[in-house]
């Protein structure tokens, strides 16, 4: 963490270099409206003096008149000036908190997976709806203190000085000792405003396994299990929660305690003046009013301390992710991505996570415009191919080409561009069948679109659908069954119309039905692209071209389905078990 992020001033500076100086115009129009609003007060004690001594003391009942009206024009521009400012910070709130939320979801959307891997979807939405939450809250608070509340202070001990200076420094003899608690105070608050996010952020985690996990938690009856895991977290949630508020109500509290001595020294000192005739209580209802109105500003810049540290401990956090560099990079200098239907070359590869080796020397060639398939016991390391394939990972060792270009030479987004991926997993967002298969794309034909369905075999389930493709899938593709799903991705596939086609595993979660529809689809997105397969199921591969078999991270045999089955090796053994299975 840098110093920028643990120093408030520097916090302070990085909000307005990146969020709030793109406002700066609106900001500076809402500046003069807060500083009306807070001049008003100075004017409403100031006219304490002419209402006492002109009306209350001296009689004077033409004075009624146009005092009155002073007062009626005092809370008509404070009543206008405070309407318009607080509209244009709230939308100056929001406009940058919105700003925050996108580059922060932007941000951790390019960050590697093995980022992803150690920090949980439930931590991570905290950290973009929790935290950026918890910033928005405090946005006008601080920039409002910071405003009208200061120069409602101004204005008021101008007019408490102008009154009697000696009054004003009794009125403050307190101030001094308010600093050295109010130092230890806002490090408390900052330091339970981080715990409080934390505990949050696991909230959030528990939140998202329980409801994405759903079924095994019914199936195993665990619902108490992670309920009680929930309350522990939600019983610490409200004793930080609690010791916070505690932290932020003292320091304005400390200022009510200081304001109590103010109070009882001025009447002491000043009540012997007004009772010998010295001052008028003209003068007295001025200062009075002056130093009264003075406490409420002073309360809530108090105030505005302790909620700052609240959105402080939030903005390190964000800081700490935006701050978070990407190791998987496109080159300075990128290559072209290759034309046409390129071919793909693992020479050498080896990746360790650690001391584990997932990949050793692995080598292959999968030819342009023909199907590759990698067979192996779990652990072997196919997916791991996938990953290097993509660059979602590094290899430790070794070169990867694809149309004799490396794949670390080539801009990312050109790399992944290659790809059409049809996983085990079917993703499907919760979302119409129609933005299933489109994702956003804005220039497909219903003809294409059609032939797809057709050649996906979406069309054969489509009329059981309420609304057929703009029946919304639900969480996940809920509404659809896993074969449907399948259909729905390929479909996607089609669509994408990409040269490399990686299937992992895309069958092997089907009834025999749904497989044979799902296989005949797949055949069909197949043709005319070079095709990785990862298959437990041997009969689906048998029509490789290749099958590379691989054990330990490593390629141990490959050839034709015929070919492996002529020799003894682990493939005929695998598939003499499938057969007898």
């Amino acid at each position: 963490m840098t110093d920028a992020a643990i120093n408030p001033r520097g916090l302070l500076l990085w909000v307005w270099r990146g969020y709030l100086s793109k406002h700066w115009k609106l900001l500076a129009v809402a500046m003069v409206f807060m500083s009306l609003e807070g001049a008003m007060f100075g004017a409403l004690s100031y006219m304490m003096k002419p209402m006492f001594d002109r009306i209350f003391v001296g009689g004077e009942a033409d004075a009624i008149v146009w005092v009155g009206l002073v007062f009626f024009g005092i809370f008509l521009v404070r009543a206008m000036a405070s309407i318009v400012q607080k509209v244009l910070l709230t939308h100056i709130s929001q406009l940058s908190v919105a700003d925050i939320r996108q580059d922060l979801l932007a941000h951790l959307m390019v960050l590697d997976p093995a980022y992803h891997q150690t920090h949980s979807p439930g931590y991570l939405m905290q950290r973009v709806e929790g935290d950026v939450d918890a910033i928005s809250k405090v946005w006008r608070t601080i920039i409002t203190g910071a405003g009208r509340d200061v120069i409602a202070l101004i204005s008021l001990f101008a007019v408490a000085i102008s009154v009697d200076w000696r009054w004003t420094l009794v009125a403050l003899v307190g101030a001094p000792i308010l600093v050295a608690p109010s130092m230890i105070l806002q490090r408390y608050v900052r330091k339970k405003a981080r715990r409080a996010r934390d505990v949050a952020a696991g909230l959030s985690v528990r939140l998202n396994e329980a409801f994405h996990g759903i079924v095994p938690v019914k199936l195993n009856a665990l619902e108490k299990y992670q309920s009680e895991r929930y309350r522990t977290l939600t019983e610490e949630r409200v004793k930080v929660e609690t010791r916070s508020a505690l932290g932020q109500a003292t320091i304005p509290g400390m200022i009510d305690i200081m304001a109590g001595l103010g109070f009882m020294g001025v009447l002491y000192y000043g009540g012997s003046e007004i009772l010998s005739g010295e001052k008028t209580v003209g003068d007295f209802m001025a200062f009075f009013t002056a130093i009264g109105l003075a406490f409420e500003p002073l309360r809530r810049l108090g105030n505005v301390a302790g909620v700052w540290q609240v959105a402080a401990a939030g903005i390190e956090r964000i800081r700490q992710i935006l701050d978070t560099e990407p190791t998987l990079r496109s080159p300075a200098q990128p290559k072209p991505a290759p034309d046409g239907i390129p071919g793909i070359v693992l020479q050498n590869v080896s990746l360790r996570y650690g001391d584990t080796a997932v990949l050793r020397d692995c080598s292959f060639t999968a030819e342009a415009a023909q199907t590759t398939a990698l067979v192996g016991p779990s652990g072997a390391g196919k997916s791991t191919v996938f990953n290097v394939l993509t660059r979602l990972v590094d290899p430790t060792s070794g070169t990867v080409t694809i149309g004799g270009t490396a794949v670390s030479d080539m801009d990312l987004r050109d790399l992944r561009g290659l790809f059409s991926v049809v996983s085990q997993e079917a993703l499907l967002f919760d979302d119409t069948v129609r933005e299933n298969i489109l994702l956003g794309q804005s220039d497909v034909s219903e003809k294409d679109l059609q032939n797809a369905l057709d050649a996906a075999h979406v069309a054969d389930f489509l009329p059981q659908l309420s609304d057929g493709l703009d029946t919304p899938v639900g969480p996940r593709g809920s509404t659809l069954s896993g074969g449907q799903r399948q259909r729905v991705a390929i479909a996607r596939a089609l669509l994408r119309n990409r040269p490399i086609l990686l299937l992992d595993e895309a069958t092997s979660a089907l009834d025999t039905g749904s497989e044979a529809k799902v296989q005949e689809a797949l055949d069909e997105l197949s043709k005319g692209r070079t095709t990785l397969v990862i298959a437990h199921r041997l009969s689906t591969i048998r029509d490789a071209h290749q099958i590379v078999v691989m054990d330990g991270g490593t390629v141990i045999e490959h050839g034709t389905h015929d070919a492996l089955l002529a020799k003894p090796g682990t493939y005929a053994a695998l598939h003499q078990m499938q057969t007898r299975a």
